[in-house]
């Protein structure tokens, strides 16, 4: 498979920073200024999706396109968020749910359009873990989070992730999460996986993705944060270059 956005993104021991956005929650003044300050950060990705996005997010893409040269990456909460203008997908299987749809039944329906579309795929083990809030992955997968104690069930079902061929694992606290996934779980998590880990959910501090990445996290992902504040980015995306270049 030809794989040279994933390649690139995850050289060794090359730390990620990615830029996610909603298109629901994004409209054009406040998607150029957020696109503008992300090409300034040096943002490595941005990822287009989100669970409750209900419309064909072919405009987006295509703004996207026309503002940046960074890689656009389809996070699909649904079969509508299909766009063969991206660069590529994060095909993701929710290995922490028990819902045939989530695992392998929108993928069966997408599989011929994904195809077609030429755009690079990048299967992605999706691991829910509760952030004491109730997200909407949660309400609208019909699944229930890992519950963040339970370690031992995080880790085996991001090794099982690695044992089926997955690519990625990402590990996802909601949008918006009252508590971000905490660096223990990171850490058990690294130890036991040998392909890239990425955390997303609950993320609004430098510090919180200082720790992060000394946990053993190789990409972040930062949404919310930068819908309330765009500004923020840059600060956020800094930290990372502590890391690259060492």
């Amino acid at each position: 498979m030809n794989s040279p956005i994933y390649t690139s993104l995850f050289a060794k021991n090359r730390k990620v920073f990615s830029l996610l956005i909603d298109p629901e929650k994004r409209h054009a003044d406040a998607l150029k200024r957020t696109v503008e300050t992300a090409v300034k950060a040096r943002v490595d990705v941005i990822l287009v999706g989100g669970s409750l996005t209900s419309s064909p997010i072919d405009e987006t893409i295509i703004s996207l396109k026309q503002l940046t040269d960074i890689p656009v990456i389809l996070f699909p909460g649904n079969l509508l968020q299909l766009s063969s203008r991206a660069d590529g997908i994060l095909l993701l299987s929710l290995l922490s749910g028990r819902n045939p749809e989530y695992l392998i039944g929108n993928h069966v329906l997408a599989s011929q359009f994904i195809k077609k579309s030429g755009i690079e795929i990048i299967p992605t083990g999706y691991i829910l873990i509760d952030g004491h809030y109730l997200s909407s992955v949660e309400y609208i997968s019909n699944t229930r989070p890992i519950p963040s104690e339970k370690v031992d069930i995080i880790v085996a079902t991001a090794l099982a992730g690695e044992q089926l061929g997955l690519k990625l694992i990402y590990l996802e606290a909601g949008s918006g999460a009252g508590d971000r996934i905490q660096e223990e779980i990171v850490m058990q998590v690294r130890e036991n996986i040998s392909i890239p880990l990425v955390v997303g959910g609950g993320i609004r501090t430098p510090e919180d993705i200082r720790n992060l990445y000394k946990a053993g996290a190789d990409g972040v992902v930062v949404g919310t944060a930068i819908e309330n504040d765009y500004k923020v980015l840059t600060s956020l995306a800094a930290v990372r270059n502590e890391f690259n270049t060492r």
